[in-house]
């Protein structure tokens, strides 16, 4: 990886690991659905005149049929799922569950020819990070104090994030990540816009934070992370650039706990090197195939 990507590769870790709080402090104020579209709003009103002044708009454009699926799949499911789990469940853990990107993602590329998937390193990774996320979703949801209805729900963003991407990249790999993604966030603000209208909060009752909460939502982890991270999944493909999930469950555990004052649980502090070492073996390309 070179130094721009692995540079790219840090500010999408952490501008990916904040949104767990952001959406946290913003969801006790505003509906989830307003949320996601005031982020992708502001995602899309960034994206979309820089993607104008490069001229790679119209490339995504014309590859709608591509662009579509891929806005409901790494936007407009995941993020309405996630936003109303946290309020159910803590930043950390959201963060953590979501850290099994890498996983499905290893599994997709396999469904989709990547036959490196099969070596034994990867393998075993899969297998561990299996094991730590039945062990973390096992206590939490039994053991633990949270909702299973919404650890699914994060788990199926999860697994919607994985499949996003990989066809995104396998469709239009030579169209630029800008274009494509204020093309898709223009798409689901277009989709929740009529939910927004019915749901908008009167502005009493929405507090500071909350509203800071929602800006820093789309400028941050919306519009410039994804910038950065097509730039590092353009060097180094979906599977392996998905473990900066990583970095990202590192800065939501540790954000969770020492702003939100969250617990770290058993189940976290069991299944999170689990998840995270599974996720790492699971994502190496090896140099030679088993």
């Amino acid at each position: 990886m070179s130094r721009r990507a692995l540079f790219h590769f840090a500010i999408s870790g952490f501008f990916w690991g904040i949104p767990y709080l952001l959406m946290k402090v913003a969801v006790e104020d505003i509906p989830p659905a307003v949320i996601v579209c005031g982020r992708v709003l502001i995602g899309a009103a960034i994206l979309i005149p820089i993607a104008l002044h490069q001229k790679v708009l119209m490339d995504a454009i014309r590859g709608w049929r591509y662009v579509l699926p891929y806005a409901i799949f790494e936007m407009m499911i995941p993020w309405i799922l996630i936003t109303n789990a946290e309020k159910k469940i803590s930043s950390g853990l959201a963060g953590l569950l979501i850290a099994t990107v890498p996983i499905w993602s290893t599994i997709f590329a396999s469904i989709n020819g990547d036959k490196t998937v099969w070596h034994s390193r990867r393998m075993f990774g899969l297998f561990v990070g299996f094991v730590g996320l039945v062990g973390l979703v096992g206590y939490e949801s039994i053991l633990g104090t949270s909702d299973p209805l919404s650890i699914a729900m994060i788990l199926v963003a999860a697994i919607s994030y994985a499949y996003a991407v990989q066809r995104i990249t396998q469709k239009l790999p030579d169209v630029s990540g800008i274009a494509i993604n204020g093309f898709a966030m223009g798409i689901t603000a277009i989709a929740y816009a009529p939910i927004m209208v019915m749901q908008f909060p009167a502005p009493s009752s929405v507090d500071a934070e909350s509203a800071i909460s929602l800006i820093a939502l789309g400028i941050f982890s919306t519009a410039l992370a994804f910038i950065s991270f097509f730039i590092v999944l353009k060097e180094i493909g979906p599977a392996r650039s998905s473990i900066v999930t990583y970095i990202n469950t590192a800065v939501a555990v540790v954000l969770g706990v020492l702003i939100l004052s969250e617990p770290l649980t058993i189940g976290i502090m069991i299944g999170l090197p689990l998840v995270m070492i599974g996720s790492f073996l699971a994502s190496r390309k090896p140099s030679v195939t088993a």
